[in-house]
């Protein structure tokens, strides 16, 4: 991996996004699991042997990815000398979903902004995997704010972090791990055996890039509200709530956020008409309010940008 190559993908990803009409890869894996998932769990009813299965599983897809995208970075090296740059950008755009993030969280502010509390809970769906159908307003605000935090560091600082630790390869093998926990790193049957080691596995990659990701958003928080006190708060909020949630990272950005924002996250959240209460995290100092989502987008773009410097830097000492 080259800095300017990370540079590149970085801004590509800011102005481009996901395109619907460029086939990406994180779509192929997901369909290639969900096969595999739906043969898993017809088939193997034993715990120790979904155990076992889900391990391979958890292994192999990721060295999959890492030997696809390595061996297309090194045949298109040989074919062509400005071609395995091109696609060292490429596989590092695709792996980063800042723009893709934003442009989600702002579709749920301009449904808000039409005063469509409908359409903003059909837009907010689309990114989290509550039921959304009779959220009120500050509900489907907070949903999203929790996003924009979580997949600050799923969708960029940890891509980020892999792509400066051992390029594309690296980034590539850390989205399917995640890619993996979302469709079946679940506790509940049937998926709590088959995807245990996904999980376990997308929780110790994720490890080091969320912690770095909350001291992202509290820096960012200083440099978006010029305010010492929303930097201090935000420090705060880390610290002490970063650790409540029932994953080992994702409510390190959350808290990080919760405080930068002034705004108490956590509550109350309904999985296919379950509830399920999660501890608060943050004080609510400021209403969840669509303002609060424009807030969120914009930590989450500071903060991005903080990490492909640093990213950038490590590159280039190297």
């Amino acid at each position: 991996m080259i800095a300017s190559s990370l540079v590149a993908a970085f801004l590509l990803d800011a102005m481009v996004g996901d395109p619907p009409w460029l086939p990406h890869p994180v779509r192929w894996i997901g369909r290639v699991i969900a096969w595999i998932e739906r043969g898993v769990c017809m088939l193997v009813q034993h715990p120790l042997r979904a155990k076992l299965v889900g391990i391979g599983v958890a292994v192999g897809f990721p060295m999959i990815s890492f030997t696809v995208v390595w061996g297309s970075l090194h045949v298109a090296d040989q074919i062509s000398t400005p071609l395995g740059p091109i696609l060292e950008i490429l596989w590092s755009f695709l792996a980063l979903a800042g723009r893709d993030l934003a442009d989600h969280a702002w579709a749920v502010w301009r449904a808000l902004d039409a005063g469509s509390l409908n359409e903003a809970r059909s837009a907010v769906a689309r990114i989290v995997g509550r039921d959304t159908h009779a959220l009120p307003e500050p509900e489907v605000v907070r949903a999203t704010v929790e996003t924009v935090a979580e997949s600050t560091c799923d969708g960029i600082v940890a891509p980020l972090f892999f792509l400066a630790l051992g390029g594309p390869p690296l980034a590539w093998a850390y989205k399917t791990v995640n890619t993996l926990d979302s469709m079946i790193g679940h506790p509940e049957h049937p998926y709590r055996d088959v995807g245990w080691a996904s999980a376990r596995l997308d929780d110790a990659m994720n490890w080091l890039p969320a912690r770095l990701t909350g001291w992202l958003i509290v820096s960012a928080a200083g440099i978006r509200f010029l305010n010492c006190t929303r930097v201090h708060d935000a420090w705060v909020v880390f610290r002490r709530d970063g650790g409540k949630h029932r994953s080992p990272n994702s409510g390190r950005p959350e808290a990080a956020m919760a405080g930068a924002l002034g705004v108490q996250l956590g509550g109350v959240n309904v999985y296919d008409g379950t509830a399920e209460v999660r501890p608060s995290i943050g004080t609510a100092d400021q209403p969840l309010t669509r303002d609060r989502i424009a807030e969120s987008v914009a930590v989450m773009w500071i903060a991005s940008v903080l990490a492909a410097g640093l990213a950038w830097g490590a590159v280039w000492c190297r």
